[in-house]
């Protein structure tokens, strides 16, 4: 149940994914490589569809979690919406056949160029951030000479017990609008003639593994709704969690997907309320890993290092906040060692493990880094001048396509100017 081992596995000694083995896919794509399973995207997102089959519901895949194509273009196959946050996402969403009426436009610093691209696209709406940004919405759709639907991203000061970095509902955290400021500002948003106010958004946060923070946060927006609507806001019809669901990377209770959604369900449908939610890391995390190949096993005094052809522009989750990754060796052999897993950048902060258990490992092995599908690819950089890698999907079948080239050295350069 949305554990790392679900879709790559040993088989015997090897570790393989949908029958291919890791390590031949290593060998014959090169690393650094990222591998996906199309059968841990498909089954997220129904395992979410079908808890949410009690209510109106609408799931926008986060795309920041991982934007390839080739992934988005597979939720929308299984009709997926998008959530974007910038006028790239909302590029790649309408690109990849996602219909701009299951598309909501979040973030905190949209800039014009992405109002009226978006406004032009007739995306759903759009989870407004500040005031300032409402008057532009305002602005640019009355130049436009169209309604925009809106929901306002309300901050409801929960604390979803998570790393401080990804924690975004409390009232020190710069998303959203207090509930007191937005109600001061309804007879300015009366005014409003090309805007509809649709919704209340709330993300409170990722990587959170417990239904109660979330269910704190509803009850301040079902309360928040019923006083809008008996001061004239009979239009609020939507109510966006937001996503934040946690995955297991090491030793996380599973998300109780049913016990959530059942909890929602019963607070929202009296109300007649639809619900939107926008999981990424729960559908994309566990689908994923990074192949990386021991180009030296170097015996300090202190420390045994594994140093990979992987490094922090790859993968960033562990330098950037100490996030933990499963590493498993492609071959599990017998007996196990205690090694700092390491990278190639320069810089002592490039490594995705240190102090950890790992079965024994030589030079040329290949290391699977678990729980890659999220913030992974997403966020690698072409630092140190490093090439970024290349990306797989393997079907349920077994059929590996290649869905995104490695960088070449040309690509490099290719929009520099010297």
């Amino acid at each position: 149940m949305n554990r790392f081992d679900s879709y790559f596995a040993y088989l015997g000694n090897e570790l393989q994914c949908e029958g291919r083995k890791l390590q031949y896919l290593a060998l014959e794509y090169g690393t650094p490589l990222y591998v996906y399973t199309a059968r841990g995207f498909k089954e997220r997102f129904q395992e979410i569809d079908s808890a949410l089959s009690g209510i109106d519901h609408l799931i926008c895949y986060s795309i920041k979690t991982n934007f390839n194509m080739g992934i988005i273009t597979l939720m929308a196959s299984m009709g997926s919406g998008a959530d974007v946050v910038s006028g790239g996402e909302l590029y790649r969403a309408l690109k990849a056949g996602i219909s701009p009426e299951k598309i909501v436009f979040a973030g905190v610093g949209k800039t014009r160029e992405e109002i009226e691209y978006a406004v032009d696209a007739g995306i759903l709406m759009f989870n407004c951030e500040s005031f300032q940004e409402i008057e532009l919405i305002e602005e640019i759709s009355a130049a436009k000479k169209k309604k925009t639907a809106i929901a306002v991203r309300v901050n409801p000061d929960v604390d979803a017990k998570t790393h401080h970095y990804i924690t975004t509902g409390k009232k020190e955290n710069k998303f959203g609008i207090t509930v007191h400021m937005l109600k001061k500002y309804l007879p300015r948003l009366k005014q409003h003639q090309n805007l509809i106010f649709r919704g209340i958004h709330g993300h409170i946060g990722s990587q959170i593994i417990t239904t109660e923070p979330y269910i704190q946060a509803t009850e301040k927006f079902i309360a928040l709704i019923a006083d809008l609507k008996k001061s004239g806001w009979g239009n609020i019809e939507y109510v966006n969690l937001g996503g934040g669901m946690g995955i297991v990377y090491h030793e996380e209770s599973p998300f109780d997907m049913q016990m959530w959604a059942k909890e929602i369900i019963s607070r929202l449908t009296p109300l007649g309320l639809k619900l939107i939610v926008e999981p990424g890391r729960y559908i994309s995390g566990n689908s994923g890993i990074l192949l990386t190949r021991v180009t030296y096993r170097k015996e300090g005094e202190a420390k045994t290092f594994l140093i990979t052809d992987g490094g922090m522009n790859d993968l960033i989750r562990p330098s950037l906040y100490g996030a933990y990754q499963n590493v498993l060796n492609c071959i599990k052999r017998d007996g196990e060692e205690i090694v700092d897993v390491v990278g190639p950048v320069c810089e002592s902060g490039d490594f995705f493990a240190k102090d950890r258990k790992i079965t024994l490992t030589f030079q040329g092995d290949y290391l699977a880094v678990m729980s890659a599908g999220a913030y992974c690819m997403a966020m690698a950089s072409r630092y140190n001048s490093r090439r970024l890698p290349a990306e797989v999907m393997i079907s349920e079948g077994g059929e590996v396509r290649l869905i995104r080239k490695r960088d070449s050295w040309e690509d490099l350069l290719r929009n520099e100017m010297p």
